[in-house]
């Protein structure tokens, strides 16, 4: 089974894709970022995204596709331009039939790290070991996609 994971954002959008071999193993196929312009208009950010993840799909073919829920405390501007971006993704994702799994980044803390208050650094050092590999995926945003993605594979362990 192979599952995309997508950590939204307006200016770089992660991505991480992983493959489940049997039930214990897992591992990497690719990741990056989708980066946007902010001198560019608004809606062109958002079609350019859209159309990076549906590239994405198409490349990777995946079964299941996790992505971070947002949560913002702060700054409510940035909040609901974030929302529109995760909306474009989610729509890229529902165009190609594609079952999408919602965590939390509390959830995804927990997953991946088994304590919910980790640090990115703690977060990014277990998706290196998870997936056997020789160095942290950089940058931050493609290494919290594929923590999506190994969220979304430990939860089909378990449930």
């Amino acid at each position: 089974m192979i599952i995309l994971g997508i950590d939204p954002g307006l200016s770089t959008t992660g991505y991480g894709v992983i493959e489940t071999q049997g039930k214990n193993k897992i591992k990497a196929l690719g990741w990056g970022v989708i980066k946007t312009d902010k001198d560019k208009i608004f809606s062109k950010r958002l079609f350019e995204i859209n159309q990076n993840v549906k590239e994405i799909i198409d490349k990777y073919q995946p079964d299941k596709a996790a992505i971070e829920k947002l949560f913002f405390a702060k700054n409510a501007k940035t909040a609901m331009k974030v929302g529109e971006a995760r909306g474009v993704v989610t729509l890229a994702i529902e165009t190609k039939d594609i079952p999408i799994f919602e965590y939390t980044p509390l959830e995804i803390k927990q997953a991946v790290v088994g304590y919910g208050n980790a640090t990115k650094n703690q977060v990014q050092e277990m998706v290196k070991q998870f997936l056997k590999l020789d160095n942290i995926p950089k940058p931050v945003d493609a290494a919290d996609a594929l923590a999506a993605a190994i969220t979304c594979f430990q939860t089909k362990k378990f449930n």
